[in-house]
């Protein structure tokens, strides 16, 4: 009797296997980005990058390697909406509304706010190798080649 339970344990384990828990290609991109500084190179910022309940992408920063300005938390003083002009920086949502094209392998029709500028660019996203994230920022289309490249390194963990 004991044998026959482990038997049938054993079938029902084979035919009905546990979920999976492999992510899918669409949510790869979530985590933790440290950005760097376009003209210095320096680590500059830390983006985490979620999925919405929406199922689109966005990321907001969540670190800063220089959080300070003149002893104050630095704000995003070159926004054009002079009532935006106080927020923190530190918490700021710059990536929007991305969405994952399978046959692309790519993240797209989002934007990528810049907060160094205050500007807001059309946007997609791409990784060159397993922890190399190509973000591509552009006015128009992105045919068109008006636009910037940089590139973020995967994170394992927020940091501190």
């Amino acid at each position: 009797m004991k044998y026959m339970i482990i038997v049938t344990l054993a079938l029902v384990a084979a035919l009905f296997p546990a979920k999976s828990k492999a992510q899918s290609p669409a949510d790869k991109i979530v985590g933790y980005y440290l950005t760097f500084d376009d003209e210095t190179g320096a680590e500059k910022s830390q983006v985490q990058i979620f999925k919405s309940t929406n199922g689109k992408y966005y990321g907001n920063i969540v670190w800063l390697k220089e959080p300070l300005k003149n002893g104050k938390a630095k704000v995003d003083d070159k926004n054009p909406d002079k009532k935006l002009q106080s927020r923190a920086i530190l918490g700021l949502q710059i990536l929007k509304d991305f969405t994952f094209s399978s046959s692309d392998k790519e993240w797209s029709n989002g934007s990528i706010y810049n907060p160094s500028s205050g500007k807001t660019y059309n946007c997609y996203m791409n990784f060159e190798s397993a922890t190399k994230l190509k973000i591509r920022g552009y006015i128009g289309a992105a045919w068109m080649g008006l636009g910037k490249t940089a590139y973020w390194t995967k994170e394992a963990a927020l940091r501190k």
